[in-house]
């Protein structure tokens, strides 16, 4: 049902509480949180209350952060304590990260005190690793037990994990030893034994493993869920591929902003204030704009030569905007590459030669072209179109080659490649493919 028709059943008098209660429970969560969206306080509340408190928790989990904030600073603290009761981990925690200190307080005083504990350990993990976007809420298994009393544990626990797809298998010491599916496990006779009919090669991540790492194996492997282990790989936790989905989101956003000369920001751009975008941009565009400097300085140095030959002056945006274009076209593809594991820094010598090779007959088909069109519109003038020809397919080759090296070079050194992208490779690319242009321009018209 669309959201209108639903807000206008909740503000008939009397309100029609006994269908928006079946509406609500036939309807998919994700599409119930977008009903939250830009309402007001009041309307919030009134439409929480209303969810069968059997979806409430996980409708919440899927509210836009504001709204989350503005439901509990308004619930009661026996609401509050429902809600984190029903909460998987792993939400419980991504809220907690979100929210100001005095709502974290009454979240964590209305918390029970052993998923108190597990949040609290969870938040010491670093940022951005496995440990802190995991979940503790999976279905373990003795390697001893039988099939039968695998589906007995299944059903008593179940329905409060965060999946039943995977289990996984422990010893006393919460060893891991292997992982069974739910489709093994149903094909399986019921006197069979866990540890007999387990797959032992277990694909697990540390809890100090960084969470790109975590989304390049899910992809590998083809991944449901991961499992987590310390460093006497025990089990401590579960990572789950819808995590790993918001993962990749915020990693190709973060890619996205530094590619563009933007310090990432971890709020949407509406919610961004004025001043923090500012913050957020002016540190790159005060680098760029120095660093542009370097591209006066080169012209101030052939002023001669310009004075000369004025006619060279035509050629110069053509020549950088070329250059800085090819170069970000190679540094976008390798960036991606890495990010993607298909190219790596062994692979240096490789991707160098074949940029070159692309640069050159880049270089070549728009020499061609850029050669007859100056040799027709500058009075049949060969040395100036040689020496445009010449200086395009110098500055195509070095911009590729830049475009490729420096992205690899940054990651080997573990400098984000995305660093490496547009706007720092076009100010370098600008400034080689300037004092090519001069240097040849001299050489060929003895200036």
């Amino acid at each position: 049902m669309e959201k209108e028709a639903i807000l206008e059943l909740l503000n008939e008098s009397p309100m029609r509480v006994a269908e928006l209660h079946s509406i609500f429970s036939e309807m998919n969560v994700v599409n119930i949180a977008d009903i939250f969206k830009d309402e007001n306080k009041e309307t919030d509340l009134r439409i929480f209350r209303l969810l069968p408190k059997s979806i409430a928790s996980e409708v919440f989990s899927y509210i836009d952060p504001d709204e989350q904030q503005m439901l509990i600073e308004a619930l009661s603290d026996n609401e509050v304590r429902d809600i984190m009761s029903k909460l998987f981990v792993d939400d419980a925690v991504d809220l907690i990260e979100e929210m100001p200190a005095d709502v974290v307080k009454r979240v964590l005083q209305n918390t029970q005190n052993e998923k108190r504990k597990i949040i609290n350990q969870m938040l010491k993990y670093p940022e951005d690793s496995a440990g802190s976007i995991m979940t503790t809420e999976y279905v373990d298994l003795s390697e001893d037990a039988t099939v039968n009393e695998a589906f007995d544990e299944i059903r008593k626990n179940g329905i409060n994990k965060e999946t039943i797809y995977t289990c996984y298998v422990i010893r006393r010491d919460r060893l891991l030893v292997g992982v069974v599916s739910a489709k093994t496990l149903m094909l399986s006779k019921q006197g069979d034994r866990i540890g007999d009919i387990m797959d032992a090669a277990v694909v697990s991540a540390h809890t100090t493993d960084d969470q790109e790492l975590v989304t390049q194996q899910f992809k590998k492997y083809g991944l449901l869920a991961m499992p987590v282990v310390d460093t006497e790989n025990r089990l401590v936790g579960i990572i789950t591929v819808d995590d790993v989905v918001q993962i990749i989101e915020e990693e190709n956003t973060e890619d996205f902003e530094k590619m563009s000369a933007l310090k990432p920001s971890e709020e949407p751009y509406l919610k961004t204030g004025v001043f923090t975008q500012v913050r957020n941009r002016i540190v790159w565009l005060l680098f760029l704009m120095l660093s542009a400097t370097i591209t006066g300085g080169i012209i101030a140095s052939f002023e001669d030569a310009l004075a000369v030959l004025p006619v060279l002056i035509a050629f110069i945006p053509m020549l950088m905007d070329t250059g800085g274009n090819a170069g970000s076209q190679s540094s976008t593809l390798i960036i991606r590459g890495m990010a993607l594991g298909e190219v790596g820094f062994k692979d240096i010598a490789v991707v160098l030669w074949r940029e070159v090779r692309i640069g050159f007959l880049c270089g070549i088909i728009l020499g061609f072209i850029n050669f007859i069109r100056i040799y027709l519109t500058n009075g049949r003038n060969s040395l100036l179109a040689v020496t445009v020809t010449l200086s395009l397919m110098l500055t195509l080759m070095i911009a590729k080659s830049l475009g490729c090296f420096l992205p690899m070079v940054a990651k080997k050194l573990k400098v984000d490649p995305a660093i490496m992208a547009a706007p720092l490779i076009t100010t370098i690319v600008d400034g080689a493919s300037l004092w090519i242009y001069f240097v040849i321009a001299k050489m060929m018209f003895k200036l």
